[in-house]
């Protein structure tokens, strides 16, 4: 499948999300747009960002300044109606998690082999038309980033590059996630582990932004 055709076939799942009423605005949300934190057995709050720990959820919409208003207003205090532990840097351990989740994504496409690394072969990827998604690092040079850019915008339209291309990793954490030094550029063709990565790179977005 070309790349045009994977994205046009690719809908979101989110009108089969089950809604939770955010601790902060009280407003119900699906739960893909929220963060659950649980009370560990020692007290403290801790993120839940898998969804799995036992214990009565409470859940916060998922941008740092919602988290932010949370840990001040005590609301998982008011929501639990007991005493409870928030770490200060609750906001900031949530970003690392995401970002955490982010890196393992491109790890598992990076091992699936969908992802190509460096810019001749992600290049190479986008004039095949099988790119679906760009990757950055967010301490790069600008000038190579955007002729890929402009690449992948006259490839998948430039409302979708803007989704599908991910700088929200510094180099040393790209790295990290491809087990190889020095990677600035890197391009994914279609497959669940990419799809998972737009998934959770559009999450790391939001959290830190606040946008939709």
């Amino acid at each position: 499948m070309g790349a045009k055709a994977a994205v046009k076939a690719r809908g979101g799942g989110r009108n089969d999300s089950p809604l939770r009423l955010c601790a902060v605005t009280r407003v119900q949300r699906p739960v893909d747009d929220l963060v659950r934190f649980v009370l560990d057995p020692e007290g403290v709050i801790v993120p839940d960002l898998v969804r799995r720990l036992p214990g009565r959820g409470i859940w916060v919409e998922a941008r740092m300044e919602a988290v932010r208003t949370a840990v001040r207003q005590k609301a998982f205090a008011r929501s639990l109606k007991r005493p409870v532990a928030v770490p200060e840097n609750l906001p900031e351990q949530v970003g690392r998690l995401m970002a955490r989740r982010l890196t393992e994504a491109i790890s598992i496409a990076n091992k699936a082999g969908l992802l190509v690394v460096g810019f001749a072969k992600a290049e190479a990827l986008i004039t095949r038309e099988r790119a679906v998604l760009l990757i950055h690092a967010a301490d790069g040079a600008a000038d190579g980033a955007a002729k890929l850019d402009r690449k992948f915008k006259a490839l998948v339209g430039s409302e979708r590059a803007a989704t599908a291309t991910v700088t929200d990793l510094t180099g040393h954490e790209l790295d990290l996630a491809i087990g190889r030094s020095n990677v600035v550029h890197a391009a994914a063709s279609d497959g669940g582990a990419s799809r998972r990565i737009l998934q959770e790179a559009c999450r790391v977005r939001r959290y830190r932004s606040g946008g939709a």
